[in-house]
């Protein structure tokens, strides 16, 4: 009378098969959270942290003034700020009329004289010179309006569109900015964003972990003028582009050989 055995052979494929599907579906999980923004933030309020968001005037700043009053031929002195010529690299020469703060942090305005400005902000500056404006005796209930002619940031690194960013608000907050230059690659490194940024006459770099709910809560979520952000390349990436340097001389050297045969054997 003959036996038969069960085959275990099939149990042991659809074991194996179950662990290269979790393996699969644990990797890309894994991958998912490295570039997914914010991954342990769900359904929560976050109250701004941040309690003073306006910077300070620095020094290049370009600055709109204007004054008002309710004698608008006295005010009339007070807003003939001088034309200045702004350029960048890469970039058209633009015209702009404002006051320049320059290498000493003054601004000049007429009547008033040297105003410091630099280490200001603007509502400081705007309750200096109202101030000057009543103290003197030139104006009567005088309305000073300061707002920045030059806000910018920039965007370098692994993203769609490296680029400057003019921000006429004035408010702009690091996952903005990257939304105006195309958003990350898949290369970048997301949780070590650098922003780069210029107080007291010092640079400062600061990390940022886009993955991380901190991000919102972090005094560099809302970018100051002049703020550059630049996101690094992950490893692969890096590697990526070693490998081709290195083996890009070897291919060359390949296809030069080939071509050298192919030629002598079909003589």
């Amino acid at each position: 009378m003959k036996t038969y055995q069960k085959n275990s052979k099939p149990h042991r494929h659809a074991w194996l098969y179950a662990a290269v599907v979790c393996g699969v579906l644990f990797t890309a999980c894994t991958n998912m959270k490295k570039v997914t923004y914010l991954n342990d933030v769900n359904g929560t309020v976050i109250k701004n942290a941040v309690e003073n968001l306006e910077p300070v005037i620095q020094k290049n700043d370009l600055l709109s003034i204007t004054v008002s009053s309710p004698n608008a031929i006295a005010s009339q002195p007070f807003n003939t700020a001088i034309t200045v010529s702004t350029q960048a690299v890469g970039y058209t020469s633009t015209q702009a009329v404002g006051y320049l703060v320059d290498q000493d942090g003054y601004i000049d305005m007429p009547m008033l004289g040297r105003i410091k400005a630099a280490g200001l902000t603007k509502k400081e500056l705007k309750e200096n010179i109202t101030t000057n404006l009543v103290e003197n005796k030139y104006l009567l209930y005088p309305v000073v309006n300061v707002r920045y002619l030059n806000f910018k940031v920039t965007v370098l690194g692994e993203v769609a569109h490296p680029m400057v960013i003019n921000v006429p608000d004035e408010k702009i907050n690091i996952l903005e900015a990257l939304g105006f230059a195309g958003d990350l690659t898949v290369y970048a490194r997301r949780n070590n964003v650098a922003v780069i940024r210029e107080e007291n006459g010092s640079r400062i770099v600061q990390r940022i972990d886009l993955n991380s709910g901190t991000l919102l809560t972090s005094p560099y979520y809302y970018l100051r003028s002049n703020d550059i952000v630049y996101v690094e390349p992950n490893k692969a990436k890096v590697s990526t582009s070693g490998n081709v340097h290195n083996w890009l001389p070897v291919i060359l050297s390949g296809l030069s050989l080939a071509a050298v045969l192919f030629y002598r054997l079909n003589r």
